[in-house]
């Protein structure tokens, strides 16, 4: 299980209040202040399995998603550098968003990059539906640059320190962020 404290899942109290508080704000359909329009999660043949939605914060990117038809178990998730998600195997979305140059995992002495998303937990039934906070540790630089963002969702687990991906294995799922209106 990951250590990750930023997950709904395994967070603290206060953390897993900001979530339901962000979960149904999000519920209603109606785009709430600051966060992006819903975009479609999809498989590598293009079906559909759910949406995310994202929110630029001074700490970080604060990412709320739902999806079916995973495989269950903890799959490791990141932002990749480019905002498209052209399947089977996601290649265009490119490398994991990192524009400070740091290597992957939160326990990598020489990362965390920016893309780190961690881990998201899936049930027995392939469904999912979490709330990332991002941890307050200062600046942020926002991944909505000239050719976009995309999350990418993988086959295993992140190990959270081996670089560039955290073994976390190959591109099952994209979806292609778009920035709040």
């Amino acid at each position: 299980m990951s250590n990750l404290p930023c997950w709904s899942r395994n967070g603290v109290g206060a953390r897993r209040l900001a979530a339901l508080a962000i979960a149904l704000s999000l519920v209603s359909g109606a785009v709430a202040k600051g966060w992006s329009p819903k975009s479609p999660i999809v498989r590598g043949d293009g079906t559909a399995i759910g949406w995310v939605r994202v929110k630029v914060l001074p700490g970080g990117l604060m990412v709320h998603l739902e999806a079916k038809g995973l495989p269950p178990g903890e799959l490791g998730v990141h932002v990749h550098s480019v905002g498209r998600c052209d399947g089977p195997d996601f290649t265009s979305a490119g490398p994991h968003w990192n524009p400070t140059g740091k290597q992957h995992g939160r326990l990598n002495p020489l990362g965390r990059h920016e893309g780190d998303l961690g881990d998201l937990w899936v049930d027995s039934n392939g469904s999912t539906r979490m709330d990332m906070i991002p941890p307050a540790d200062g600046h942020f630089i926002s991944p909505f640059d000239a050719d976009g963002a995309a999350l990418v969702i993988h086959a295993q687990r992140d190990d959270e320190r081996t670089d560039p991906s955290g073994n976390s294995g190959a591109r099952i799922a994209c979806a292609v962020l778009q920035a709040a209106k």
